[in-house]
């Protein structure tokens, strides 16, 4: 009975220990998560996160068991029955852009048993599959010319991928080259330039988009029309315009025309005024190059003067030490500091008594400088003192205040000790401190003073200048004076004071005679200068005004089509052989005034002449090398330049070594030029 018992307690043990080892489950160390899985938009095979595995069971299957939302296209398959381990897969393609989740249960089947239930969470990844698309087929706008406009225009492209990587667009690009147009990310094209209706009436742009990844759109047009919009002022009037040397009087606006855009005006006045910009050339403009002395010689002028500061070399040493323009003018401008420069005229170069009549002229750049207690400093052009004991001026040109100021003590051999006389002239005006080059001559012929600026006889009135008398110098004996430009020696000190700060070039004196003015006028002449038009186009009811440097021409009258025709013909004209190359500004200012007293403001037009660069002259010099002479001969002296020749051609036709030409052929090929200077200096001697 006993053994019984056991037996039936034993059976019971294994059945109940059987069962309990044949219920599979599935693996997941946390139930409440399930699994998450993540499968691409074209593939199959799901990546199951942890992987699906069975235990506890043998011939296992799987079953979807719960959808939670609809469909759940999957199944789950076993791939490996040792281990209980199985794939999740899609029956068939999935499609983001239609569902991104799914969610639903499985459980296994062993033997007719099943598992516990688990979630699995599936994510359908995107695939960049859809290009952008643009939401219009093509874009048109229209907009002004000569306007910079943030926003001409917006295109906009959509992309039907579900993710933002592939859904989002992430740049617009232009496929069009040399447009004056930019885009950004946001699809906004902007203009870089003003857009001009003469250069194009249309734009047409190609245009693209790209999604985050990378994918291109098809290029979608977008055209860009240019409204033409009308703007008082001259047109056809070029930028620039390229003077070649040589070639004389050159128009500039032989196109141009006046557009009023139908402004209604009955026009009772229209005036245009040409101005031409030289004061960053040379002194003021274009003038010939040459010394002062053949400047002279050109415009008639005695041949007395003695120039001061003329260019360092032979016989003319006391301006080395000077800081110049390094020479590209003959007539070279001197800089002085105001602080230390100055020269001494040596006493050979010049009799310091200048008598009763006489002439200083110089060209001289000045502007004001620093405070006011620095503008009542005097600043020494030309100055003639006492050389020692004292330092008293005998003439005296120099600048105070923006003033020009001559003075003149007269010697008591001259006049009457009691002699109250005219000493000292003082000329106010702009020119002395507008820091331009100007043109200064002093003619004197005592007691009377003349001042010429610019070739001009300046505008004396009652107060301007204003004269100062003074009594003659007292007699003294044994002191003699100090010639200083740029400076005034102090005798009783015994060093130079009231420095001059500026430009001087060209200061000369002329004794015992005076300048003539059409001289003075000659000197200052520029080069160039525009051309006005000739009598024979004046219509009537108009007129033509020119400045007396032809730097400024003006226009007006009552008809613009004959105001046209007389301005089509202002030309530019540079008469020196070689001018200076550069950059000349023009200006063009309008004005119209109608019947009914209605003003139309015409913007101001600006253009430039640039004067191109002439080709140098070659200069050779030819001659016999070795002069060979009996002794007879030698003794009574002999021509050592006899056989010299000088030649000036061009690199067209230059004078070949060795060749010698006769005079038919030398005039025949060479141009005819005047020499700046010619020095023969001694830098060997004669053996014999």
């Amino acid at each position: 009975m006993k053994q019984l018992w056991i037996f039936v307690v034993l059976c019971q043990f294994f059945a109940s220990h059987t069962a309990a080892a044949s219920v599979p489950r599935l693996e997941l160390p946390r139930p409440e998560v399930g699994y998450h899985g993540l499968v691409k938009e074209n593939e199959r095979i799901v990546e199951v996160t942890p992987k699906i595995r069975v235990t506890g069971g043998v011939n296992c299957s799987f079953r979807i068991v719960n959808k939670h939302h609809g469909e759940a296209p999957f199944e789950v398959r076993l791939v490996n029955r040792e281990e209980g381990e199985a794939e999740l897969l899609t029956k068939k393609t999935l499609n983001c852009e239609k569902r991104k989740n799914y969610k639903f249960d499985i459980a296994a089947v062993c033997n007719g048993i099943s598992s516990n239930n688990a979630t699995v969470h599936v994510s359908v990844i995107d695939v960049n599959e859809y290009e952008p698309m643009f939401l219009d087929p093509s874009y048109i706008v229209d907009v002004d010319e000569g306007r910079f406009y943030e926003n001409i225009i917006q295109v906009e492209a959509e992309d039907e991928d579900c993710s933002p990587k592939f859904g989002d667009i992430c740049k617009y690009e232009l496929l069009t080259s040399d447009q004056p147009f930019i885009i950004d990310s946001d699809g906004k094209i902007k203009n870089t330039e003003p857009l001009d209706w003469e250069k194009s009436h249309n734009h047409i742009l190609s245009v693209v988009a790209y999604d985050c990844g990378m994918k291109r759109s098809k290029p979608v047009l977008v055209t860009i029309k240019v409204n033409r919009v009308c703007r008082l002022g001259w047109k056809a009037v070029s930028d620039r315009v390229e003077y070649m040397p040589g070639t004389g009087t050159q128009h500039m606006f032989s196109k141009a025309y006046l557009d009023l855009c139908d402004v209604p005006c009955h026009i009772e006045k229209v005036m245009a005024k040409v101005s031409l910009t030289t004061r960053h050339i040379g002194k003021g403009c274009d003038r010939d190059t040459y010394s002062v002395d053949s400047q002279r010689k050109l415009c008639g002028a005695s041949v007395d003067s003695v120039d001061l500061l003329p260019s360092p070399g032979l016989g003319a040493e006391w301006t080395r030490t000077l800081p110049t323009d390094d020479g590209h003018e003959s007539d070279q401008i001197y800089e002085f500091d105001g602080r230390t420069n100055a020269v001494v005229i040596p006493p050979s170069t010049l009799p310091h008594n200048l008598t009763n009549t006489f002439t200083i002229s110089t060209w001289m750049k000045h502007r004001q400088h620093g405070t006011d207690l620095r503008s009542h400093v005097k600043e020494s052009i030309l100055c003639n003192s006492d050389d020692h004991k004292m330092s008293r001026p005998h003439y005296y040109l120099f600048v105070r205040n923006c003033r020009l100021i001559f003075l003149l003590r007269r010697d008591f051999t001259e006049e009457n000790l009691n002699s109250f006389r005219p000493a000292e002239w003082r000329w106010k005006m702009p020119e002395v401190c507008d820091d331009e080059w100007h043109h200064y001559a002093v003619n004197v012929n005592f007691p009377e003073v003349t001042l010429y600026v610019d070739g001009q006889t300046f505008g004396a009135d009652e107060k301007n200048p204003e004269i100062i008398d003074d009594w003659p110098l007292h007699p003294t004996v044994g002191i003699n004076t100090t010639l200083v430009v740029g400076a005034c020696w102090e005798g009783k000190d015994n060093k130079m004071g009231h420095y001059f700060k500026g430009f001087l070039a060209g200061l000369s004196v002329l004794r015992n005679k005076t300048e003539k003015p059409e001289v003075l006028s000659c000197l200052h002449r520029c080069k160039e200068n525009l051309e006005a038009p000739g009598v024979d186009f004046l219509e009537p009811g108009m007129q033509l005004l020119k400045n007396t440097d032809v730097t400024e021409v003006t226009v007006e009258g009552n008809n613009k089509t004959n105001l046209e025709t007389l301005f089509r013909q202002i030309g530019y004209v540079n008469s020196r052989e070689f001018p200076t190359p550069g950059r000349r500004n023009l200006r063009i200012t309008t004005s119209v005034t109608c019947v009914s007293g209605k003003s139309i403001k015409v913007p101001s037009l600006d253009s430039y002449v640039m004067v191109m660069q002439q080709e140098q002259p070659i200069i050779t010099i030819n001659g016999t090398m070795n002069l060979v002479c009996k002794y007879e001969e030698c003794s009574h002296g002999v021509k050592i330049f006899s056989s010299v020749s000088i030649f000036v051609s061009s690199k067209d036709h230059p004078v070949e070594e060795g060749v010698h030409e006769t005079e038919d052929e030398h005039l025949k090929n060479s141009l005819e030029h005047k020499l700046d200077s010619c020095t023969i200096a001694e830098i060997g001697r004669a053996h014999v």
